[in-house]
């Protein structure tokens, strides 16, 4: 059994609002999900999920290869870079191989890949999360209502400019999930947007009011020390990883002591997911994928013993793309379909005419020119000091 091509496709996934975080929007809100099939000669493909710009590049570590050696395909595509770094989208593009590999290694076994990497139970604890930065106080409760009517009892909200706005949005989300728990996980997601110090004031009055479950990203990715210093002074967990692009760039912020729970984002596979799931293990740490379009980690979370909650971002899947999984009862409930459970519908995608990018100048993947560079935690919409 051999490797022997690929194709790209593109779905569109409709959230049915603005979304975005501090750093940018999407108003549109109608975002790509590019799509990778992993072709064989047994005419069984694998599909993975996520931005591949990069695929050419290590595309000949694979051909010919036999898709079952997921791990050391997975090393091999890294080592195949070796000299320019498999860093960004280059690392993106070897997730969402390894995704389609374990795709078709769960799919050649017949079973659901939760199953063959051995989960137990398909059920996956999760929290919802609905990138609602530019919602309006109405607009955001009214979004997670539907998240507490599927028996969410933990969110998680964007925020980072207004200490004073972000405090009366959690309490009025908090209020919406009292119908599922007595005390609701609260969580909070800066997106880098801070310095050290001023995250500590920022979480530090959030806490005379709330008890905040975790912080997420205050500084910016690699600033372990900055990590750290936060961790001393706040109440609240430190949760950050989401963007880190191997295990090698979460050692600082393990020897550091300045992270208590490790993320790892979906899109850059299942392989990156399972290493930095052992490697928080050794040191008594939990770990939360952050999400994606079909929640394809979500199969991995649910077969490692650290797994605390996984990020659910939206209700429904991208068009095109049929997802054996359930929302319901505060988390995800994979199904029993071999491999990742997600079936490609090419003439819905052909026909899609809609165009959407989270990569536009005033989104949320573009820094703002004065991030982290401001003085106040209230902040108007004109005064950016």
């Amino acid at each position: 059994m051999k490797i022997t091509g690929w194709r790209t496709l593109k779905a569109l996934h409709h959230w049915g609002r603005p979304i975005g975080d501090v750093n940018g929007a999407v108003n549109a809100g109608v975002t790509e999900v590019p799509i990778l099939i992993l072709e064989t000669d047994v005419g069984i493909n694998g599909i993975g999920l996520g931005g591949h710009a990069d695929i050419e590049r290590i595309f000949p570590a694979i051909e010919g290869e036999d898709p079952r050696a997921v791990t050391a395909l997975y090393d091999r595509m890294q080592a195949w870079v070796f000299k320019s770094g498999h860093f960004g989208s280059v690392f993106g593009a070897i997730g969402v191989v390894d995704m389609a590999l374990w795709d078709l290694k769960a799919k050649l076994a017949n079973e659901p890949l939760w199953r063959l990497l051995g989960g137990r139970q398909p059920f996956v604890p999760g929290y919802a999360s609905g990138l609602d930065y530019p919602l309006s106080l109405d607009e955001l409760v009214a979004l997670h209502q539907r998240f507490a009517d599927r028996g969410f009892s933990a969110f998680k909200l964007k925020g980072g400019l207004d200490v004073e706005q972000d405090l009366e949005r959690l309490k009025a989300v908090r209020e919406v999930y009292l119908c599922n728990a007595p005390s609701p996980a609260v969580m909070i997601d800066l997106n880098e947007s801070m310095s050290a110090k001023q995250a500590v004031r920022y979480v530090n009055r959030l806490e005379e009011v709330l008890d905040l479950s975790w912080v997420e990203e205050p500084v910016r990715r690699w600033d372990a020390a900055g990590h750290a210093l936060i961790r001393q002074q706040v109440r609240a967990a430190v949760a950050t990883g989401e963007n880190l692009t191997g295990i090698e760039q979460f050692q600082p912020l393990i020897q550091q002591q300045a992270v208590d729970v490790l993320q790892a984002g979906m899109c850059w596979g299942i392989t990156h997911f399972l290493r930095v799931a052992n490697l928080a293990h050794a040191f008594s740490l939990p770990v939360s994928p952050v999400g994606y379009n079909a929640n394809p980690v979500a199969h991995a979370a649910a077969a490692i013993p650290n797994h605390l909650i996984c990020e659910v971002q939206d209700l429904s899947f991208p068009t095109g793309l049929r997802v054996d999984q359930r929302i319901e009862k505060g988390g995800i409930v994979l199904g029993d379909t071999p491999g990742l459970g997600i079936t490609v519908d090419e003439d819905v995608l052909l026909a899609a005419q809609n165009e959407g990018s989270w990569t536009i100048a005033h989104g949320p993947h573009v820094r703002p020119e004065r991030a982290g560079l401001r003085l106040s935690l209230r902040t108007s919409t004109n005064d950016e000091q």
